[in-house]
C-alpha cells in the first residue's frame, strides 16, 4: 500500500464528503484517503449505536447474557417488536430497528468507489496506493451489506452514490441479491488490496486482503456454502501473515491490533473510546471503579459453566473475573483510563471492536470441514485452538462436531459479536437451539425470527418497503 497519510489517531475523526463538495474534493491522495477514512468513520458510529450495537446484534439475543436494562432487556428476550412512538427517535429499540447510519457508510463507500475510481493514477504516490483506498471503499459497502443481511435479511440495494434530492423508495432486495453483490465487492476488494500496511499503526483497523478474505469466509459460511467458504479460509491461514496472542496475555487482543487481528473498528488510541459501550455493562468494581454494584448484564451462570467446563482453560482464568460469586463478568474489555471534572469520575474505555481474528477463522475453516464430512482435518483445526488456551484434544462423535465446533466458538469468541449468527448457523445445519431462556424455539426459528423486524418509521419514509415476514403480524 502507498503512504497512508493519516495517522489512526486521526483518521477515524474524518467526517463524510458531501454531494455538494464532490467537484472540488477529490484532488490527490490525501482527499482519497480522507474519503475512505469518513467511511470507516460511519461504520464506528454504526456498531457503536447506543453505545453497543455490534454486542446487542450478536451476544444479547443468545444463551450469554440477560438483563433488565431498558430496552436492552427486550433485545435479549427477542422481543423485537415493541411499540415505540415514531417521535421517540433516541429510543434504543428504534435506533437498533433501523439501517440508516449503515446506508450512510454505504453511500460513502461508493462515493469512494465512484470518485477515486475517476482519478489518475499521478494524482496518487502509486498505482498501489490507489488500488488499496479502492479495494477498501469495496470492503467496506461489501462488509455493511453483509452486516445488514445478516440482522434484516432482505434490504434495500444501492450501488450508486445518491444525492439525496435525487433519492428515491426502493424495495426491499432478496437476501440472495445483497449475497451476490457482497462477493462481487469482495473479489474486487481482494485484487486490489494488499496484505501489508504501509503504516504499521494502521494493521487491522483498516482493511487489507486478509480482512477481506476473512469476509468472504464468513459470508460463505452464512449461506451454508462449506466447500468456498474452506478455501477461503484457507487463503488466510496458509499464508501464515497472522500469529496467536499467548492466551497467558489473552486480554491483549482487546486493546486492539495485536498479531492476531484480522479486521477491527479503532477506539483503543487516546483520542478515541467511549463511556456508555460494552465495557460500562459489563464490568464492575474492581475493574470499572465507577460502578460499585452488579454488572448491568447477567452472565448466564448455565452457559458459563457449560462452555468452560475445564477450569484449566486459559480463555476462563484470563477473560473472566469473579468466578465464585453469584455475579461473574467478562473482562475483555477492561482496558480502561479514568478522567475527572466537576467533581465526577468518567470510566473511559479503549477496547477495539474485535470483527476478525485468527482464531476466529482457524474454527470457521474446521466448522467448514465438519460440514463437508472432512472429520479428521476439522479436529485439527479445531485442536489447534484448543491447545493454545491449555486443553486437551476434543473428544467426542463425527455426529456431534460441528456443535463441538459451536461451542468451542462459544468458548473463543464469548462476548465477540459472533455468537447469536454462530448459533444461526447451528440451528440450520442440526436443528439444535442453544439461544438459550425460551428466546427462540425450532417452530419460531423456522419462521425466520431471527431476522430483525424493520422499525416502522423507517416504513413510513420509504413506502416500498415491507415488513420482515416473521415479525408482519407482531408490529
Amino acid at each position: 500500500m502507498g503512504t497512508v497519510l493519516l495517522s489512526c489517531k486521526k483518521f477515524l475523526d474524518e467526517k463524510p464528503i458531501s454531494v455538494s463538495t464532490d467537484q472540488t474534493f477529490w484532488r490527490n491522495e490525501s482527499d482519497a484517503d480522507k474519503g475512505v477514512a469518513s467511511a470507516y468513520a460511519l461504520l464506528r458510529a454504526s456498531l457503536n449505536t447506543n453505545g453497543m450495537a455490534f454486542y446487542a446484534y450478536g451476544d444479547l439475543p443468545t444463551d450469554e447474557y440477560n438483563t433488565n436494562e431498558y430496552r436492552l432487556g427486550d433485545v435479549a428476550k427477542i422481543n423485537w417488536s415493541v411499540s415505540v412512538p415514531f417521535a421517540e427517535t433516541g429510543d434504543r429499540m428504534m435506533k437498533l430497528r433501523r439501517y440508516d447510519l449503515f446506508y450512510r457508510t454505504i453511500d460513502q463507500s461508493n462515493r469512494c468507489i465512484q470518485f477515486i475510481g475517476k482519478m489518475t493514477d499521478d494524482q496518487f504516490s502509486s498505482v498501489a496506493a490507489k488500488n488499496n483506498f479502492l479495494g477498501e471503499a469495496y470492503f467496506l459497502r461489501a462488509f455493511n451489506y453483509f452486516y445488514m443481511a445478516r440482522i434484516w435479511g432482505d434490504v434495500p440495494l444501492v450501488v450508486q452514490s445518491v444525492n439525496i434530492t435525487e433519492a428515491v423508495d426502493l424495495p426491499r432486495s432478496p437476501q440472495n441479491e445483497i449475497l451476490k453483490q457482497c462477493i462481487k465487492d469482495i473479489n474486487m476488494a481482494i485484487s486490489l488490496l494488499s496484505w501489508d500496511y504501509s503504516n504499521a499503526n494502521n494493521r487491522a483497523v483498516r482493511a487489507n486482503k486478509g480482512a477481506a478474505y476473512a469476509l468472504l469466509a464468513h459470508l460463505y459460511a452464512w449461506q451454508g456454502d462449506y466447500a468456498n467458504c474452506t478455501t477461503a479460509a484457507s487463503a488466510i491461514l496458509d499464508r501464515k501473515f497472522y500469529q496467536y496472542e499467548n492466551r497467558a496475555s489473552y486480554l491483549n487482543i482487546f486493546k486492539g491490533k495485536s498479531a492476531e487481528g484480522i479486521f477491527e473498528i479503532a477506539q483503543s488510541d487516546e483520542n478515541e473510546g467511549n463511556t456508555t459501550g460494552i465495557s460500562f455493562y459489563t464490568l464492575k468494581s474492581p475493574y470499572l471503579t465507577t460502578n460499585t454494584g452488579n454488572a448491568l448484564f447477567i452472565i448466564n451462570q448455565n452457559t458459563l459453566s457449560s462452555l468452560f467446563n475445564d477450569s484449566q482453560d486459559l480463555r476462563f482464568q484470563k477473560a473472566f473475573a469473579l468466578t465464585s460469586t453469584t455475579d461473574p463478568i467478562c473482562i475483555k474489555y477492561s482496558n480502561i483510563t479514568y478522567t475527572s471534572g466537576q467533581n465526577v469520575t468518567v470510566g473511559v474505555a479503549h477496547n477495539n471492536i474485535i470483527i476478525f481474528r485468527l482464531a476466529d477463522i482457524t474454527l470457521l475453516k474446521a466448522e467448514a470441514l465438519a460440514a463437508l464430512g472432512q472429520y479428521d482435518e476439522a479436529k485439527n483445526y479445531l485442536n489447534e485452538v484448543r491447545t493454545k488456551a491449555g486443553l486437551n484434544s476434543w473428544e467426542g462423535t463425527n455426529g456431534n462436531l460441528f456443535e463441538g465446533i459451536i461451542d468451542e466458538r462459544g468458548r473463543e469468541l464469548f462476548l465477540e459479536g459472533h455468537r447469536f449468527y454462530d448459533l444461526v448457523r447451528l440451528g440450520r445445519k442440526t436443528g439444535i437451539m442453544k439461544f438459550g431462556n425460551d428466546k427462540m424455539g425450532q417452530g419460531d426459528f423456522n419462521a425466520g425470527k431471527y431476522y430483525w423486524p424493520l422499525d416502522p418509521a423507517l416504513m413510513s419514509i420509504n413506502k416500498k418497503l415491507t415488513q420482515t415476514p416473521y415479525w408482519r403480524s407482531k408490529m
